[in-house]
């Protein structure tokens, strides 16, 4: 007979992982985390540089209240744990052609800024889309993002008390169609089209609504002082004061059962025994039997095929000259769709816009070594990974020195990560950054939810609703540990004694100190 505290077992201390470590751990649940990896953060990881450690995975904050919701739900202050610091400047974009354009916290200062390098109309154009964006992004927070399980009937609720959203999500159109639409300058349509690429995708051919995700960074942008890691150290530190037990260097190799039911996963060197597992890698991994035949019926291969991009990163440490940086500076390729019909054939692009975060920007002096991360979209594990190296080098660097940008070092090969390295360090992935595609216009409904097929396995992570990015993946783990609590207190309810396999007692020990919201 188990003890009465309920035992979950989670795989992998991604930000999904840990944003339901530190939330079970708090409602009195028994919580172990198994990470393959030296530490936690998952793909928010880290790699050493001559200035210190340089993120290497994502580097955007945005939708703060989320990361608020989380410390405050478990009695803490985020402000308290973390130092965020708001962007005045969102992004600076620049374009071969000398266009150079501030997209500012401030709407009024981001349509002024567009004005004066595009023109009135322009402006206008601006001020139209963004509003739509708006609309778009509060109809559907509550009945797409902060639910667990969307629903087609709730959603099609929300859109008949607001016709209006019909036009706006301009349902047969792709994101670029949209744009096209929207914009005369087609620079314009250039960089709102990017967004596409935050979750994953192609804005040739994600649907149209994925527009929102404007708003989402509109409405702010922070830096995190020390770098987006130590937002995954601040979580990892309250869940181990509220007794959750981490474990680094676990590789979890099969996720095993007994009497039907979960009872644990087995790592290479010890089984942990579980009443629940949540699995917090690519759900790709599960449909694939990486982590157990059994464990292979917990999903369909459509809930997590077709692919969503892959990114060739660079993470190191140089001191800049030539251009003036933002915190988050982009540098826009000659052709789109030439970029984007080549990730779409599996091909490294010749011609790709790049992303480049400043990670110390505005804390040391030009002149003085930094940390930089740039990220050059990719397709999943391309057909000759090998010869990938020596090109995307010289195409990057020879891009930023056309721009009058350069490296004292220039980094060498050693600072890149290509897709292939990715599926390396998510297996199953298959260099795949944001679980399946967002191509289509229900790709949103296609996504897994944290409850699977399987009793007692439950998702979360990027891969997992409500999708990719950190914000997103946070409130994946919050829709999963709400799920896991619902269930153990009906498991409670309806099983008054213990049965043989691990199933949990009616007298459950679960001491909830703040509902889960």
């Amino acid at each position: 007979m188990r003890s009465q505290t309920p035992k979950i077992v989670i795989i992998g201390a991604g930000i999904g992982g840990l944003a339901a470590a530190l939330r079970l751990s708090h409602h009195g649940c028994d919580v172990t985390v198994l990470e393959a990896h030296g530490g936690p953060g998952g793909k928010m990881r880290t790699v050493p540089s001559a200035a210190g450690p340089v993120d290497a995975g994502p580097t955007v904050l945005t939708m703060r209240p989320v990361f608020a919701s989380l410390f405050a739900d478990v009695g803490e202050d985020l402000s308290s744990h973390l130092t965020l610091k708001p962007l005045q400047t969102l992004a600076r974009h620049y374009w071969d052609d000398g266009a150079c354009l501030d997209l500012s916290a401030d709407h009024d200062q981001s349509r002024a800024n567009i004005v004066a390098t595009f023109g009135t109309k322009a402006g206008q154009e601006f001020a139209a889309f963004s509003a739509r964006a708006k609309r778009l992004f509060d109809a559907f927070d509550a009945p797409m993002m902060q639910t667990p399980e969307p629903d087609q009937f709730a959603v099609t609720k929300t859109v008949l008390k607001q016709p209006r959203l019909i036009g706006d999500m301009a349902p047969h159109k792709s994101l670029a169609g949209l744009l096209k639409a929207s914009f005369s300058d087609p620079r314009l349509a250039q960089l709102f089209g990017r967004y596409a690429t935050y979750v994953g995708g192609s804005p040739y051919a994600s649907p149209a609504i994925l527009s929102l995700i404007w708003q989402a960074e509109a409405q702010g942008v922070w830096s995190v002082t020390g770098g987006m890691h130590q937002l995954a150290q601040a979580i990892t530190r309250l869940a181990k004061a509220r007794g959750a037990d981490f474990h680094y260097h676990a590789v979890a190799r099969r996720i095993t059962k007994q009497d039907g039911r979960i009872n644990g996963v087995q790592t290479d060197h010890a089984h942990f025994p579980a009443d629940i597992v949540l699995f917090n890698g690519d759900p790709r991994a599960l449909v694939t039997g990486l982590l157990g035949e059994p464990a292979k019926a917990a999903l369909t291969p459509a809930q997590v095929e077709p692919r969503s991009l892959s990114a060739y990163v660079h993470a190191f440490a140089a001191v800049p000259s030539g251009l003036d940086l933002a915190h988050h500076t982009v540098f826009f390729g000659h052709d789109p769709k030439a970029e984007f019909k080549a990730l779409a054939n599996g091909e490294m692009p010749k011609d790709a816009t790049l992303y480049l975060c400043a990670q110390d920007h505005g804390t040391v002096t030009p002149d003085a070594i930094q940390r930089f991360e740039i990220i050059m979209n990719g397709p999943p594990v391309p057909r000759d990974p090998e010869k990938e190296k020596p090109p995307c080098q010289t195409q990057i660097f020879a891009r930023f020195r056309d721009f009058g940008l350069s490296f004292t070092p220039t980094p060498g090969p050693e600072a890149l990560t290509t897709p292939q390295g990715f599926d390396a360090l998510f297996p199953a992935s298959s260099g795949s950054l944001y679980g399946r595609s967002p191509h289509g216009m229900m790709a949103a409904f296609k996504r897994p939810t944290a409850r699977t097929k399987i009793a007692g396995l439950y998702l979360c992570g990027g891969g997992a609703h409500p999708g990719a990015g950190v914000p997103m993946a946070t409130l994946s783990g919050q829709h999963a540990a709400a799920a896991i609590m619902t269930d153990l207190a009906s498991i409670s309810m309806s099983r008054p004694t213990a049965t043989p396999g691990g199933t949990l007692t009616g007298s459950a020990t679960v001491g909830p100190k703040r509902s889960l919201s």
